[in-house]
């Protein structure tokens, strides 16, 4: 797996970051969107309400509602979890090195706020080859 650039993490200079304190966040997050978001943990697979979800839109961060994903790029990977074979822009999502349980794999995170989304991994489809697999909770659906 490559190892994320720089130029992955950058933020257009037009858009706000989002900073609220931990109790401020348990305010306005379900129990469930505070772990996976806040705390990094993530949804059983196959339990998330995005995984089987044929709908046309956009998939926002369930924290700040930052724009994220494309129904366009979502594809069905059989792994438990939303995928999409890429970000609505680069500047959306930020990616960092995850050692944690024993092992290594690449952390997608919200450029907006911080809020922890899933993992990205180099075995989907083209043009991207990457799945970027997102916990349901983490994000909010908006119909097209």
């Amino acid at each position: 797996m490559e190892k994320p650039k720089k130029s992955d993490s950058k933020i257009k200079k037009s858009e706000e970051t989002v900073k609220k304190s931990e109790s401020d966040w348990k305010k306005i997050l379900t129990p469930a969107q505070f772990h996976i978001l806040r705390e990094k943990g993530t949804e059983m697979p196959f339990s998330g309400k995005y995984n089987d979800h044929p709908q046309k839109g956009i998939y926002k961060c369930a924290a700040c509602k930052n724009l994220l994903f494309s129904s366009d790029t979502k594809f069905s990977s059989h792994c438990g979890w939303p995928s999409f074979n890429s970000a609505i822009a680069q500047n959306k999502v930020k990616l960092n090195e995850d050692i944690s349980h024993g092992m290594r794999r690449i952390e997608v995170v919200c450029t907006k706020c911080g809020g922890h989304l899933g993992h990205v991994f180099d075995d989907g489809p083209k043009p991207t080859g990457k799945r970027f697999c997102i916990n349901s909770e983490s994000l909010v659906f908006e119909e097209k």
